[in-house]
């Protein structure tokens, strides 16, 4: 498995998070399914999968007030 450089990686993050945005709050919820689903879909190894999951709920941060 190959995992992208900071650089490369803090571009897909912005990335994401400008289109997270150009969803608008109404779909936020649709876009990141549909992201999660097309990702795994991509990964297709079902335990990296949900060591994934796993992780990204163990390591959720509480909100902040930029919204």
């Amino acid at each position: 498995m190959t995992h992208p450089m900071p650089q490369e990686r803090d571009a897909l993050y912005r990335e994401c998070c400008l289109s997270i945005t150009e969803a608008g709050r109404e779909r936020e919820s649709l876009f990141l399914a549909r992201l999660a689903l097309l990702l795994i879909e991509e990964v297709g190894d079902p335990q990296r999968c949900r060591a994934a999951i796993a992780a990204a709920s163990r390591e959720l941060p509480s909100p902040s007030m930029a919204r």
